[in-house]
């Protein structure tokens, strides 16, 4: 049985959102192209939580970020509650050979996660992550397998610097200004996301070239959002929106596009109806299988995310419909917390603006079908009584259905965590140790 079973090839990114070429946008990436057009895309992809290590836990796990520990960043001090939940485990007891190459971002040490082969390599960008993957894969990995490929693009800094006409003709992503820094800087991203697309065509051609293409699952995601203010850790769609991509068996193939809402606690459960295995007890998401079989056109009413830690302290909660989004915040820090912006060209734009003295509101409630951008809340309009109660309901029951921490009070970080004091304006500035 086990030799029947489809290989496994996890290819993820580091902040690329759905800034991609099949997502539309004026970003080359040939080879994600290739992948949506022989496999399946989702258009409405979230992720779980807009932050690298709570996000990957979520996907990883199949459970939301407070219910697997995952609550920050595992290079400041967060860890999961059990790491025999991420699915290598459940993999590996079904025969799987298991292998890390590059990033993955749950623990300081890759080598206690787990894996069965972790491969040491110099930095984890896309001109040394991909070769390593290929001969991995040339040397005849132990089937079945997975395969975890883990590039640090589309991560800040941005290791090439954007051409003249990359910053004369790009386009900002909607949250910002249009001036000649912020194009700069999405020209700059574009040639990062290009750097990360040809490292996916090289691995993707090394499995062409083995064989293994049509008995291997290839899952292309990224964590979240890209790192641009008012983007990565927001739980608006700039922050939460992710690509996801899945080629290979179990029906995700044909070009298909998919616009049900789902979410990335839903791609373990999904593995496990593919290979035809019990869900283990703690998974919190629906297989995708229905919906790509073509036996339901909605998987979900409504998908929940959440921030609790990035680099400071920033609790809040949201809930998305197809046509809604409810945000809350559980802190008292009146002004943004500019520590959980990665510092950039864009950022500092804002920054001369004013950004320091704007004010968050408590709650945000947007209407996704007038205000796809999410620039207008609703939450104190009269006329928007009813529609803001409903999803207020629908946020509290999902956080008493899976017992989320903040209903008790302000949730503590682990002891020797790392964190910025949410006053702070840069996650550069010093940190203190919990």
């Amino acid at each position: 049985m086990g030799a029947r079973r489809p290989n496994i090839l996890y290819i993820h990114s580091h902040d690329t959102g759905r800034y991609v070429q099949p997502y539309g946008h004026a970003i080359p990436t040939p080879h994600i192209q290739r992948l949506a057009e022989e496999g399946v895309l989702f258009r409405k992809a979230f992720c779980a939580a807009p932050t690298c290590s709570p996000s990957r836990a979520s996907l990883l796990t199949g459970q939301h970020a407070h219910n697997s520990g995952m609550l920050g960043l595992a290079h400041r001090g967060f860890k999961l509650n059990d790491y025999k939940q991420h699915w290598l485990y459940t993999l590996r007891g079904l025969g799987y050979h298991c292998a890390l190459i590059g990033e993955e971002h749950l623990t300081k040490d890759h080598h206690t996660i787990g894996y069965d082969l972790v491969c040491d390599i110099e930095g984890f960008q896309a001109g040394v992550v991909a070769p390593a993957a290929v001969e991995l894969i040339r040397g005849g990995l132990a089937q079945p397998f997975y395969l975890s490929v883990g590039f640090f693009e589309t991560h800040r800094e941005f290791l090439k610097p954007c051409t003249p006409g990359d910053a004369n003709y790009s386009l900002p992503p909607a949250p910002l200004l249009d001036t000649p820094e912020t194009r700069c800087d999405m020209g700059a991203f574009k040639a990062s996301a290009w750097e990360l697309d040809q490292g996916i065509g090289v691995v993707l051609r090394a499995l062409d070239d083995a064989g293994l293409a049509e008995r291997t699952l290839v899952l292309c995601t990224t964590d979240h959002g890209i790192a641009f203010p008012r983007m990565k850790g927001n739980l608006t769609d700039h922050g939460i929106g992710v690509m996801l991509i899945l080629r290979g068996p179990g029906g995700f193939r044909g070009g298909k596009v998919c616009d049900a809402l789902v979410s990335h606690i839903d791609v373990f459960p999904t593995l496990c109806g593919l290979l035809h295995i019990e869900r283990p007890r703690w998974l919190q998401g629906a297989s995708l299988l229905p919906l790509v079989r073509g036996e339901v056109e909605e998987l979900h009413e409504a998908i929940f995310a959440e921030v609790t830690y990035h680099a400071a302290y920033e609790p809040q909660r949201a809930v998305r419909t197809q046509r809604w989004k409810y945000i809350r915040r559980f802190d008292h820090h009146l002004g943004p917390v500019l520590a959980n912006c990665d510092d950039s060209p864009s950022k500092d734009v804002l920054m001369r603006h004013g950004w320091t003295e704007r004010s968050r509101p408590l709650e945000q409630l947007y209407d996704l079908v007038f205000d796809p951008n999410e620039a207008c809340n609703m939450a104190n309009d009269l006329s928007m009584a009813v529609v803001l109660e409903d999803m207020r309901t629908r946020l509290d029951d999902w956080m008493l259905k899976t017992d989320d921490p903040l209903l008790r009070g302000p949730v503590a970080a682990p002891p020797g965590a790392e964190l910025n004091d949410p006053a702070h304006l840069s996650p550069s500035y010093p940190t203190r140790f919990v």
